[in-house]
C-alpha cells in the first residue's frame, strides 16, 4: 500500500541565477543565466514523496500573480493533492533568489510571500487530511503558530511528525520535541540544542540532548558523509553516497521525503536512511530543485548499483 504524507509549509517560484562567486559589499557581479524553477521546502519535499510513489497532500499558499496558478497545477500534473493550497489575492508567491557557483554550492534569499499567510484556521480545515497521514511532514518557512497547530493535530490523533527544522532564523515551533524525527543539518542542529557541532561525538552531544527534550529519533545530515542517527538501537553513523555534484539544492528536501515515504512503507530505519541518502546524492546530480528530484526507479537503480539500501555501509558510534 502506498504511503500517505501530508505536508505543511512553503511553495516558492526560485530564480536561480548562475555566477562564478558570491559578490563582495558594494560590488556587482555578472552572472551567466537565469532560470525560473519550481521550488520551496515542502513543495519539493511533496513533489519527491509523489515521484517515490506516495500519496501526498499539500498545505500551503500561493498568490494569484503570475507564478501561483502554475505552481498548483505542477502539483496537479505530479499527483499530489491541491485541495487545501489557498489562492491567496492579496500577496505574492513565495520567492527563493539562489546564486548557483561551479562547485555545485548556493546562497539563497527567502521571500516568503503568500508563505507567511498560513494560518491555523487553514491549517484546521485540513485536520482530516493530517488524520488520515501516515506521517505529518513540517518545515519553518511558514508562521510558527501554524506549524504549531498541525504538529498538535497530529500528535492528538497519533500521527507521527518528521520536522526539518529550516529556516531555523525565526526560531523553532513550541511542539518541536514532541516531534518523532527532527532532520536537522549541522547548522540547524547546533542552533536547536545551543552544543557547537564541529565533528562526530559533538554531533552525538547534540542528537542526544534532542532525545532528552522529546525527540524519539533525532537525524543530524552530515552531508555527503551520510547522516548521524539515535534512536532505541543507540547511535551510529548511516554512511552517504559519492556523486558528480551539480547543484545542490533540494538534495535535504529529497532526503526528508526519501525518509518518510521509506519509513511509512515500514522499511527498517537503516534502510529507509540509505534510501534517504540516495534520495538526496541523485538530488545533487542535477540542475535545480524540483527539476533534480528523483523518481521511484531512479533510486532503485542508484541504490542497486551499489549493492542495494539493505547492504548500506553502518557505523556503530
Amino acid at each position: 500500500m502506498a504511503a500517505k504524507l501530508t505536508i505543511v509549509g512553503n511553495i516558492n517560484i526560485d530564480f536561480v541565477m548562475e555566477a562564478e562567486r558570491m559578490p563582495r559589499p558594494g560590488e556587482t557581479l555578472v552572472g551567466t543565466e537565469l532560470k525560473f524553477v519550481a521550488g520551496g521546502k515542502a513543495a519539493n519535499q511533496a513533489v519527491t514523496a509523489a515521484r517515490l510513489g506516495a500519496q501526498v497532500t499539500l498545505i500551503g499558499r500561493v498568490g494569484r500573480d503570475a507564478f501561483g496558478p502554475a505552481l498548483v497545477q505542477n502539483f496537479e500534473r505530479e499527483g499530489i493533492n491541491t485541495d487545501h493550497i489557498v489562492r491567496d489575492d492579496g500577496a505574492t508567491s513565495g520567492a527563493a533568489f539562489i546564486v548557483l557557483m561551479p562547485s555545485g554550492e548556493n546562497s539563497i534569499i527567502s521571500v516568503l510571500g503568500a508563505n507567511d499567510l498560513v494560518d491555523s484556521p487553514q491549517v484546521e480545515e485540513a485536520a482530516s487530511a493530517i488524520e488520515r497521514a501516515d506521517i505529518l511532514l513540517t518545515q519553518l518557512a511558514v508562521p510558527l503558530d501554524s506549524v504549531d497547530r498541525a504538529m498538535q493535530i497530529a500528535v492528538d490523533r497519533g500521527v507521527p511528525v518528521q520536522m526539518d527544522p529550516t529556516p531555523i532564523g525565526r526560531g523553532l515551533p513550541k511542539l518541536w520535541h514532541r516531534s518523532y524525527r527532527v532532520t536537522p543539518n549541522e547548522t540547524e542542529a547546533e542552533e536547536m540544542v545551543k552544543v557547537e557541532v564541529t565533528d562526530i561525538p559533538s554531533t552525538l552531544q547534540a542528537a542526544r540532548k534532542m532525545r532528552r527534550r522529546g525527540v524519539k529519533v533525532p537525524v543530524i545530515k552530515l552531508g555527503a558523509q551520510g547522516c548521524l542517527v539515535l534512536d532505541d538501537r543507540g547511535p551510529r553513523l548511516v554512511k552517504g553516497y559519492e556523486v558528480e555534484v551539480v547543484d545542490t539544492t533540494g538534495a535535504g528536501d529529497a532526503f526528508a521525503a526519501g525518509l518518510a515515504v521509506r519509513s511509512a512503507e515500514g522499511a527498517p530505519a537503516d534502510q529507509a536512511l540509505a534510501f534517504a541518502n540516495a534520495c538526496g546524492a541523485l538530488a545533487c546530480t542535477k540542475f535545480g530543485a524540483q527539476t533534480s528530484l528523483p523518481s521511484r526507479e531512479e533510486v532503485e537503480q542508484f541504490l542497486k548499483e551499489r549493492g542495494g539500501e539493505a547492504n548500506a555501509e553502518v557505523e556503530e558510534i
